[in-house]
């Protein structure tokens, strides 16, 4: 059985702890830069849907007819009376 002050030695000089907790900080600094990137991202999308939404909305809604002509030799008086 080792003495405890070899056991004290050898946990001061253990670094495999330091290791993993460097590579855990890594993976949380990857985690919340992808989650700021998705979060962007998924603003932008929203907006260039909602963009593509509208201009099929307007595409598809159905023309105004066009007014009518007015028959030749009508004056503008009574076009607007209704006699023509």
């Amino acid at each position: 059985m080792q003495s405890m002050t070899s056991q004290l030695c050898n946990f001061v000089r253990d670094e495999s702890g330091a290791t993993a907790i460097e590579y855990g900080l890594i993976a949380a600094l990857v985690s919340v830069a992808a989650i700021g990137a998705l979060r962007s991202l998924g603003t932008s999308l929203a907006n260039l849907f909602a963009v593509v939404d509208n201009a099929l909305v307007v595409a598809a809604a159905p023309e105004s007819p066009p007014p009518p002509a007015a028959p030749s030799g009508c004056s503008l008086k009574q076009q607007l009376a209704g006699l023509c």
